[in-house]
C-alpha cells in the first residue's frame, strides 16, 4: 500500500489532466474543480446537472477535467489540483490504507453497478458465462474496479480465463479491434458502436452479473468538506435532481441535451447508451452510499488480492449530506 501511495503522489506531480471545462469557468470561489476518472455517458447525471442549470441554481459552476484513471484522479485531489474527485471508491481505500494525512472521504455515490458490457467477436444469442472458459479477455487494468469486478464474476462462476492486463484502460477498445483477446469489456457508447459497425457483439452486462457495488463516487479531502459544506451539499443536490430528471424524462430529449458534452458521439449513440444504462438500473436515487454495498466492494477487492486489510465504512464515507439532500429533493 505504501508503494501504491508513492505511485499516486508521483502521478500527482507528473500528470497534467486534459481539461473539459463547462462554459465560462474561471478559477474562483464560485467554482468546484472536479477531476473525473473518464468522460462517459455512464455519468450522464453529472453533465445534465450543468445543462439543466442545477449547478447555477446552487450558486457555482463546475470545472471538469479528465483524469484518465482512478489513480490519476486521486493524485489530482491529493495535490490540490482538484477539489473533488469522481472515480471508484477503491482509490480512497488505497489512500486511507497508505496512511495519507487529510485522507479524502466519499460524500456521494452516482453509479451502483459495473457499467461495462462484454463484447465478443461473434454473435451469441444464448450467451452462457461458461463460454468464457479458457478465453483471452481484456477487462481493464490490475487493481481497477472494472478488472476486479470481472475477476470476481469469473471466480464466483467457477470460470478460469486469461485476463489481458498489460493494456492501458483508454486503449482497450483499440487493442481488441487490433486483434487482441476473444472478448473485451467496454462501456457505452463504445460497446454499441462496435456492434453497430459489425466489429463485435454485446453478449452480456457485467453489472447485471456482479450485482450492486458503489462503482463511481464523489470524494474530497476532509478539510475541503469541512470548509465548503455548502458547496458540497449544493453539488449533491444538483446531481440528485439530475438523476431524478433522467429517470423520468424522455431519453430522446436527454440525448439531444447531452450532444453538447460529447462532440464526437452522435445523438443516436448517446440515446442507445442511456437506454443500456437505464435497463441495468445503473444510477442511484439516493447518493448516500450503503454500508452493505461498501462491504460487497471490499469483498471484490479482497478476492483480487489487492486489499491488505478491510476498512471501516465510517472511516472513509460520510452519508449525512446525501441523506439530507435526498429527503429534500423527494419531499
Amino acid at each position: 500500500m505504501k508503494k501504491r501511495l508513492i505511485t499516486v503522489l508521483i502521478a500527482a506531480m507528473l500528470t497534467l489532466a486534459i481539461p473539459f471545462a463547462f462554459a465560462g469557468c474561471k478559477k474562483n470561489d464560485k467554482i468546484i474543480r472536479i477531476n473525473e476518472v473518464t468522460h462517459s455517458v455512464f455519468y450522464a447525471p453529472l453533465y445534465l446537472a450543468d445543462a439543466l442549470g442545477y449547478f447555477e441554481d446552487e450558486g457555482f459552476k463546475v470545472e471538469l477535467t479528465n483524469g484518465g484513471g482512478a489513480d490519476k484522479t486521486m493524485a489530482a485531489v491529493l495535490a490540490n489540483e482538484a477539489d473533488v474527485g469522481f472515480c471508484g471508491p477503491e482509490a480512497v481505500i488505497y489512500t486511507y490504507l497508505g496512511g495519507s494525512e487529510d485522507c479524502p472521504k466519499v460524500f456521494g455515490q452516482l453509479t451502483k453497478r459495473d457499467g461495462s458490457f462484454l463484447v465478443g467477436r461473434v454473435k451469441e444469442d444464448n450467451f452462457d458465462w461458461n463460454n468464457l472458459q479458457g478465453k483471452n479477455i481484456i477487462a481493464g487494468r490490475p487493481g481497477g474496479v472494472p478488472m476486479m469486478t470481472f475477476q470476481y464474476v469469473l471466480k464466483e462462476a467457477g470460470i478460469s480465463a486469461n485476463l489481458v492486463k498489460n493494456i492501458d484502460f483508454n486503449l482497450t477498445g483499440a487493442a481488441f479491434e487490433g486483434g487482441t483477446g476473444d472478448y473485451c469489456t467496454m462501456f457505452e457508447p463504445a460497446a454499441s458502436e462496435y456492434q453497430k459497425a459489425g466489429k463485435g457483439y454485446i453478449v452480456a452486462s457485467v453489472g447485471q452479473k456482479s450485482g450492486e457495488v458503489p462503482y463511481t463516487c464523489f470524494m474530497a479531502k476532509s478539510s475541503y468538506i469541512n470548509k465548503n459544506g455548502d458547496k458540497i451539499e449544493g453539488l449533491v443536490r444538483a446531481i440528485t435532481k439530475a438523476v431524478k430528471y433522467l429517470k423520468q424524462a424522455d431519453l430522446d430529449a436527454v440525448a439531444e441535451t447531452l450532444t453538447n458534452y460529447f462532440d464526437a458521439t452522435s445523438k443516436d449513440s448517446i440515446k442507445t447508451s442511456l437506454e443500456s444504462y437505464k435497463s441495468i438500473d445503473a444510477w442511484v436515487d439516493n447518493m448516500a452510499m450503503e454500508k452493505q454495498a461498501f462491504e460487497n466492494l471490499q469483498n471484490i477487492i479482497e478476492s483480487a488480492g489487492e486489499l491488505s486489510r478491510r476498512v471501516d465504512f465510517n472511516s472513509i464515507v460520510t452519508t449525512e449530506i446525501a441523506n439530507k439532500v435526498y429527503k429534500e429533493v423527494n419531499a
